[in-house]
């Protein structure tokens, strides 16, 4: 065939795709696309610039040159299916560019012609012609390729006019076929030849006979034959020696089995080395032709099959038989007896084959969709030469029995059992596989684990996806030459390693149950290249993170990333790609985790430490605990015992270093006079027998106000931030206007301690009394501070010297130290 140049290569697609009812997926300026709109006409808004025009489909009935004037680029032009009666070529004149013409489907019964010099592809198939539409213009199309034509009759003078057309393909619709003169199609030149009968009529064998006198390839569609047998005609030897056909194609073949066993002799005879049958019914003899005489023609099928032929193969599809009252047998010892490389039976409900009496010529067998069993080809030790067998869809059980069977074909290099019933479990018998076979098609079976110890040693492609497979066995047998492992639509809970397929390349567990992927698969397989692990339900956690690292170490050999590895748990990552779910090495290394919260401890508690000692926390404590236990003491008192009764105006602290001033200014001045003040000293009025702090706490609940005597003697005092701290409880417990500080020497910050954080908080935010070193402002002093004490007592009290007295001696002592 001459080259073909790129508008007609995309033409010859675009009409496969109307062809399968398939609209284009890219439109652009160059393209108009208006199938199936119910046009009537041409429609008149087409852009100037269109170079493809699809029309097909509507209801258009008649075509004028105004209509495509105005599109000089256009190049391709479908118009197929529609209703059009007359074609006039000269329509198209100004057309120019025009290579590509269907008119197929209409009702066109007239052409008047005029040569388009461009056409290559002219489609007037499946119209309403009498006579074949050939005109003398079509003799100038020289560049005409494709050629479609219909017509009633056909005469051998039809085609003088494109003799000496070299045409690649020819299709003729017989639809309302009437008349055909023998031998007129020998008159055509071409490559391809279509022959379509229609689908309620007889055939012509004339025509049959003189279609394989015409051209290589030859297809005939809707071979029926309703008369009976005996005016079938069989062809001359002459007619046999002038046969061209090399490959054959039947499609839709309703006829008796006398016919078709003619048909099949004429075949075997001829130049024919390609033979397929599609959509074949075969009938039972009609009328006078009895069971004894169809037997020999069986018989001489028989002898003639056994002879050397050009035929090599032979397919047949979608069989149907509507014979039942003769042996089976018979017909497939003529199928197994056949001296062809390639036999194809396909879905032909065939429910055995018998073993080939002698050595067989098959190299490609392929028996798939019919109702095969595990006896098939057991001990069958014929098909020496076989490499190809295919027998998926069929009702294959046994594992071992089908290695068996292949025991025995010794050139067997692949075998596709696909789609069957197979099974092996451990306990089952010992497999045996041809020593050859590299290449096995498990798939679609009812497989489990088991399957690793029942496989050939040799296999270089095995095919497992969509079985029930759950894991590979560490002990199964070793497969050193493995490259090609599917294990897809399983129920792989890991990826497998690669301990007994250490020539892998490639493996696939897609669709399987694999959560967490190992990431040492690549140390484990250093020679895959491709990886495909995708759509199985990844739980994304740390253990995830270590084989989406190895994707990017991996260098492109996981198949598929990104779109096919997506989080599936947990639900609130459930959509989110691998390549976008990241953990920190933080939340996911322990040894890391655990190192960062043991320091954070450490970090934690030496802070705190710190705080306690800079802080004086165990001070606070000790104090707390302290306060706790003496109102622990209190509560256990009898009931009489736990009232308390304010006895003093006001409790006095001060370091005892300030003592002279406390004994010749502060009490002689509020405890004498008018309005004499009651004030609690802790010479005098310390309980004997009592902890100094149970006294210090007792003193300052019996006592109204609490004065601070402050100065730098102060805060070196222990016993003082007791006291100072003791009263701060009692401020927020009680009476918030019960502190009173007297400044009596000023107190730069630095010196008062870190612990005394209460001190400078009172100092900070409460209002103090400052003594005054002038005598004369001592008065207004006094006067101050007496107001800020100044209360009734429910009880009067004498002066508490005799309580002085009797204070332990041990307890003072002590205070006093401090």
């Amino acid at each position: 065939m001459r080259p073909l140049t790129n508008i007609y290569v995309f033409a010859c697609v675009f009409t496969f795709m109307l062809w399968n009812n398939i609209q284009p997926t890219v439109e652009n300026e160059f393209i108009a696309n208006y199938s199936n709109c119910l046009l009537t006409n041409v429609p008149k808004n087409i852009p100037v610039h269109t170079q493809v025009l699809d029309l097909s489909h509507n209801r258009i009935s008649g075509l004028s040159i105004s209509e495509f004037i105005s599109l000089p680029d256009l190049q391709v032009l479908n118009l197929s299916h529609n209703l059009i009666t007359e074609l006039d070529f000269s329509v198209f004149i100004f057309n120019e560019d025009l290579e590509y013409l269907d008119l197929s489907h209409n009702n066109i019964l007239k052409v008047y012609c005029q040569t388009l010099a461009y056409l290559r592809h002219l489609d007037l198939s499946f119209n309403n012609f009498t006579a074949l539409p050939i005109c003398q213009e079509f003799g100038n199309m020289f560049r005409l390729e494709y050629l479609g034509l219909s017509a009633t009759t056909i005469r051998r003078s039809d085609f003088r006019y494109i003799i000496h057309l070299q045409l690649h393909t020819v299709i003729l619709t017989l639809e309302q076929f009437s008349l055909y003169e023998p031998q007129s199609l020998t008159a055509l030149n071409t490559r391809s030849l279509r022959i379509v009968f229609a689908a309620n009529k007889n055939f012509s064998f004339s025509l049959l006979y003189d279609g394989m006198s015409t051209s290589e390839n030859l297809k005939i569609v809707n071979l029926r034959y309703t008369l009976s047998y005996k005016y079938f005609p069989s062809p001359s030897l002459a007619l046999l020696k002038k046969i061209k056909t090399t490959s054959l194609m039947l499609d839709t073949v309703d006829l008796q089995w006398a016919i078709i066993l003619q048909i099949f002799l004429l075949i075997w005879y001829s130049p024919v080395e390609h033979l397929t049958v599609r959509n074949l019914t075969f009938r039972g003899p009609l009328g006078e032709l009895t069971e004894y005489e169809f037997l020999p023609l069986l018989s001489s099928l028989e002898q003639l099959i056994s002879l050397d032929g050009s035929m090599k193969a032979l397919t047949l599809e979608h069989v149907r038989n509507k014979v039942y009252y003769f042996n089976q047998e018979i017909l497939y010892r003529q199928f197994s007896e056949m001296n062809i490389a390639s036999l194809t039976i396909y879905d032909a409900y065939m429910p055995h084959m018998l073993c080939p009496n002698r050595t067989s010529s098959f190299q490609y067998l392929n028996f798939s969709h019919n109702a095969l069993t595990d006896e098939l080809f057991q001990n069958c030790g014929t098909l020496t030469d076989l490499k190809l067998l295919i027998l998926q869809r069929n009702k294959f059980e046994s594992l071992p029995k089908v290695s068996f069977m292949t025991s025995h074909m010794k050139s067997l290099k692949y075998l596709d059992m696909s789609n069957n019933l197979l099974r092996h479990d451990a306990a089952d018998a010992q497999c045996r596989w041809a020593e050859s076979l590299t290449e096995l098609d498990l798939s679609s079976n009812q497989l489990m684990d088991a399957v690793f110890e029942c496989l050939p040693v040799n296999i270089k492609k095995l095919y497992l996806q969509n079985n029930q497979i759950t894991s590979v066995p560490k002990e199964m047998a070793e497969l050193k030459s493995l490259e090609v492992l599917n294990l897809a639509s399983n129920r792989l809970s890991d990826l497998p390693g690669c301990g007994g397929f250490t020539s892998l390349e490639f493996l696939s567990v897609e669709m399987n149950s694999i959560l967490t992927p190992s990431a040492n698969f690549f140390q484990s397989c250093p020679r895959v290249r491709e990886l495909q692990a995708g759509r199985n339900p990844f739980k994304c956690s740390c253990e995830l993170q270590d084989f989406i690292r190895l994707e990017r170490q991996s260098g492109g050999k996981l198949s598929g990333w990104p779109a096919a590895y997506v989080c599936e748990y947990p639900e609130d990552l459930q959509g989110t790609q691998l390549k976008d779910f990241h953990l920190t090495e933080l939340a996911c290394n322990t040894v890391l985790l655990l190192v960062t919260a043991l320091l954070l401890t450490l970090v934690l508690v030496a802070v705190v430490a710190f705080l306690c000692i800079y802080l004086d926390v165990p001070w606070y404590v000790r104090m707390t605990w302290q306060w706790t236990q003496t109102k622990r003491r209190a509560w256990h008192k009898h009931p009489e015992e736990q009232e308390t009764i304010l006895q003093f105006h006001a409790f006095i602290s001060y370091s005892e270093r300030d003592s002279l001033w406390v004994k010749n200014e502060l009490i002689p001045n509020l405890e004498k006079g008018e309005g004499c003040v009651q004030l609690c000293q802790h010479e005098r009025n310390f309980v004997p027998g009592k902890s100094i702090v149970e006294n210090i706490i007792n003193c300052i609940e019996k006592s109204y106000k609490s004065i601070f005597v402050l100065s730098p003697n102060f805060v070196q005092s222990e016993w003082c931030h007791y006291e100072l701290y003791f009263a701060h409880h009692k401020l927020f417990s009680g009476n918030s206007s019960s502190l009173i500080l007297i400044l009596l020497e000023p107190i730069p910050p630095y010196i008062i301690p870190a612990r005394y954080h209460k001190l400078k908080a009172l100092m900070a935010k409460r209002t103090y009394l400052e003594w005054p070193k002038e005598k004369s402002k001592r008065a207004f002093f006094w006067a101050n501070l007496r107001a800020a004490i100044s209360i009734n007592l429910p009880i009067s009290f004498e002066a508490n010297e005799e309580q002085s007295d009797v204070t332990s001696t041990s307890s003072i002592s002590q205070y006093v130290n401090n």
